[in-house]
C-alpha cells in the first residue's frame, strides 16, 4: 500500500497519467472518495497516460465514458447516482468491472463492492486534506 500527497489537480493528474502508462488491458481500478476529491482529475491524467484522444469527463449522468485512441481502450465508470450491485446489474455495467475489453476505471467503486478489498480490482482511496491537498492510497505500490 502507497500513499501519495498532491498539492494541486494537476499533480493529481500527474499521479494518474504515470498510472496510466504502465496500466495492462483488463485491469480495473476502482476510486472512492467524498465530492470534489479529485477523482476526474486522476481520470484525466489516467486517459493521457493511456494517449486516449479527447478531455476525460465526469460519466456522472451518463454512467459510462468510453475513450478510444489510446493503446487500449478506457471505459470510464461513476456509479455515484447507483445504489448497489442491483443496481450496477441492471444497469449492464457488471461487464466492465470483471473482464473489460481494455482498462476500466471506476468512480464510488464501494457502489459495487463495499469499501472492501474486491478480487481483480485495484483501489485508490481519495481524500481531502484541504483545498488544494489530496492525500491518495493506493492498495498496489507499483506507481
Amino acid at each position: 500500500m502507497t500513499r501519495h500527497r498532491t498539492a494541486s489537480a494537476a499533480e493529481t493528474e500527474a499521479l494518474g497519467e504515470r498510472l496510466g502508462r504502465v496500466a495492462s488491458p483488463g485491469s480495473v481500478f476502482g476510486l472512492s472518495g467524498d465530492l470534489g476529491a479529485g477523482k476526474t482529475a486522476f481520470v484525466r491524467g489516467f486517459a493521457r497516460g493511456l494517449g486516449c484522444t479527447g478531455r476525460a469527463h465526469s460519466p456522472t449522468f451518463a454512467l459510462l465514458n468510453e475513450y478510444p485512441g489510446g493503446r487500449c481502450r478506457l471505459f470510464h465508470l461513476d456509479l455515484y447516482r447507483l445504489n448497489g450491485p442491483d443496481d450496477v446489474r441492471g444497469a449492464g455495467l457488471e461487464e466492465y468491472l470483471s473482464a473489460p475489453d481494455g482498462i476500466a476505471v471506476v468512480e464510488w467503486i464501494e457502489r459495487w463492492c463495499g469499501d472492501g478489498a474486491a478480487a481483480g480490482i485495484r483501489r485508490l482511496r481519495f481524500e481531502t486534506v484541504d483545498e488544494d491537498t489530496r492525500d491518495i492510497t493506493d492498495d498496489d505500490a507499483g506507481i
